[in-house]
């Protein structure tokens, strides 16, 4: 069966770890030729690291996919700018965005910093924004181009100590809704996604009672693998007609990708219910722990 993104250009942020690199290896793996950007960067934005991007790239190249990598911020417009820059010369051509660079500083609002509020904002709102308005011209040239943005239940939902984060999050949901609707004329699609996974993200949440402990064994089960074919599919051809989608929640053992994909030796397969355009545009799968 054929991949089902082949021939197409993504440039994924925050691509070498977690949810984004899982994300990542799996365009790869059904056709897209990937940019890999990251900055390496710890869970709290701190320091730079070429190296996760680099083994990305590696992982790719080795599973017999193309990707390059860019060790860019996605902070400064002109980065922005760049990294799109980078697909066109290495590949020709961009197609799909997926904004999922993120970075945490949990503190309690009474507590909260400038730094610790612009910093998150910086990274997960104008991040997105820099790196849509960058391939947007390309978008709107080609007619055709796929936007996938990660948002957050925190956002959706709230969470203590996070209101940088949250903030960021609903953000996000905004622009997405606001590109969908700008850029419909175009043929071009912006989707949302609020993932759950076992990442370095949910790891540093504190694990104090036996309850909690239950509950971080049952994350551990959710992989970011699971999410990565929800994402995927969003940037194919199948997922005409998916657009402004503001809250699609991937929170299962089994992953939310289950309900549209089957994952076979050969590739990802679109389920009938999928191919048939009934794939369902909002969904919540609650799992809870035994």
């Amino acid at each position: 069966m054929a991949a089902i993104v082949a021939g197409k250009t993504a440039i994924v942020t925050g691509a070498a770890r977690g949810i984004g690199r899982g994300i990542a290896m799996l365009l790869a793996k059904e056709g897209a030729q990937v940019v890999v950007c990251d900055i390496g960067a710890s869970l709290q934005g701190e320091g730079s690291d070429a190296g996760p991007a680099q083994e990305t790239v590696s992982a790719i190249k080795k599973a017999g996919g193309a990707a390059i990598a860019s060790t860019l911020s996605i902070t400064d417009p002109k980065n922005a700018e760049a990294i799109v820059k980078s697909a066109l010369d290495a590949f020709g051509r961009v197609d799909i965005l997926v904004n999922n660079a993120g970075i945490l500083r949990d503190v309690i609002f009474h507590k909260m910093s400038w730094s610790d509020w612009s910093d998150v904002i910086a990274v997960h709102l104008d991040g997105s924004f820099n790196m849509s308005r960058a391939v947007a011209p390309h978008f709107r040239e080609q007619n055709a181009g796929a936007f996938v943005h990660m948002t957050s239940t925190s956002g959706l939902v709230g969470n203590f100590g996070q209101a940088n984060y949250m903030a960021a999050k609903l953000g996000i949901i905004g622009l997405s809704r606001g590109i969908a609707l700008d850029m419909a004329r175009f043929n071009v699609r912006s989707n949302c996604i609020a993932p759950f996974a076992f990442t370095r993200m949910i790891e540093s949440i504190p694990a104090q009672s036996e309850q909690d402990k239950r509950r971080i064994e049952a994350f551990q089960r959710m992989t970011p693998e699971k999410i990565a074919p929800l994402a995927v599919y969003l940037c194919t051809e199948a997922a005409t007609g998916i657009t402004g989608q503001q809250r699609v929640d991937a929170v299962s053992q089994l992953g939310a990708s289950a309900l549209a994909f089957e994952q076979k030796d050969d590739g990802l397969h679109l389920k009938p219910a999928a191919q048939s355009g009934r794939f369902p545009v909002v969904y919540r799968i609650q799992f809870s722990p035994h």
